[in-house]
């Protein structure tokens, strides 16, 4: 495995999960997961390496990230510290949906001046409110990528020994599914994202958190209906935001 394939690795956009606030009626409840592409940066070359490996395998390095000590320890601290966040954008939320709420059932009884009044001030709390969400997903989604993009920095190198010693000549990964990604199918037995998983917890030291709320430890990658290995990662949960 040479360190081109590791520069490549690096380069590769990880899919990245955080909150988004799904619309809810016309307004925006922040609870329901998005995704977004994070390009995490590059690393120094590793030291090249002979790849005479012939076996094809799949690795969900979205999970590998986020399936870490590390990386749950991480996500934990950082859905924590965006709780009351979290709790903010909900009241405003509340506020609009009750104002809407307002608005159906007395508007027939309003004259036209308090049914404007009204109406201007649903439509600059909904754009306060949306932007507010807006700037939250950025915010969040970068300190992810930038959890994602350390992880994987120190890992890459752990998954290409890996792919080496094991006889891998390609690797496939299957963070997205088709037809999103090219991967038709991976089943479990080709897949090594459980044992880069414990080979990195095992070298980083880092001790699996405590699960509570929304860190809980998510479960392994589990093969879809088609048999193609899913992409959810649970911390977030495959997006979810803090609670």
């Amino acid at each position: 495995m040479t360190s081109k394939f590791l520069r490549a690795l690096l380069a590769t956009a990880v899919t990245l999960t955080f909150p988004a606030f799904a619309q809810t009626g016309s307004g925006a409840a922040p609870t329901s997961p998005a995704t977004t592409t994070a390009n995490p940066p590059a690393a120094t070359p590793a030291p090249a390496m002979v790849n005479t490996g012939t076996r094809i395998g799949a690795i969900n390095i979205e999970a590998a990230i986020f399936n870490t000590n590390e990386g749950l320890r991480d996500m934990q601290t950082l859905q924590k510290k965006y709780e009351p966040k979290q709790a903010e954008l909900k009241n405003q939320n509340d506020e609009l949906e009750a104002l809407k709420k307002q608005l159906e059932t007395q508007g027939p009884k309003l004259n036209d001046d308090a049914a404007a009044t009204l109406k201007k001030q649903i439509e600059s709390k909904q754009k306060l409110f949306d932007r507010a969400v807006q700037d939250a997903q950025e915010e969040f989604g970068s300190q992810q990528q930038e959890i994602a993009g350390r992880i994987l920095q120190k890992m890459a190198p752990m998954i290409a020994k890996y792919a080496q010693e094991n006889g891998y000549g390609m690797l496939l990964d299957t963070s997205k599914q088709w037809p999103q990604s090219p991967v038709l199918l991976a089943g479990e037995g080709v897949d090594i994202t459980k044992p880069v998983v414990d080979i990195y917890n095992a070298q980083s030291g880092v001790a699996a958190p405590t699960p509570s709320g929304a860190g809980a430890k998510p479960p392994a990658p589990k093969p879809t209906a088609a048999g193609t290995t899913a992409a959810k990662p649970t911390t977030p949960k495959t997006g979810e935001t803090p609670k």
